[in-house]
């Protein structure tokens, strides 16, 4: 079966989290990234706090997870970053799209 990677991370700032997306297609680490604003509710430090934040969605071959994750840590604002991920089946033309769209150049 065709395996293409899911990766979901959050940055807070909104230009921050367009200029994640850009650098990780440049670099070929993504083969599409998708942006959102979301509200998120979580316990940080005993307290409860509430955020606008922006979701990114990064679609990419499962071999680059571990140079998504060190690109990520060392880009995303928060101390302790979301990043989340999963391998789905895709429909042939679109893995072979990200197959080719993605390198294994690590950045």
């Amino acid at each position: 079966m065709k395996k293409v990677l899911l990766l979901v991370a959050t940055e807070y700032n909104k230009k921050k989290a367009k200029k994640i997306a850009k650098l990780l297609l440049k670099k070929k680490l993504a083969a599409c990234v998708s942006l959102k604003e979301i509200n998120s509710i979580y316990e940080w430090k005993g307290k409860i706090e509430e955020v606008n934040e922006v979701e990114i969605k990064i679609k990419s071959n499962p071999e680059l997870k571990n140079a998504l994750e060190v690109f990520l840590q060392k880009r995303i604002s928060y101390d302790v970053p979301q990043i989340i991920y999963k391998k789905f089946n895709s429909e042939k033309k679109y893995f072979n799209w990200v197959k080719k769209s993605c390198s294994d150049q690590v950045c």
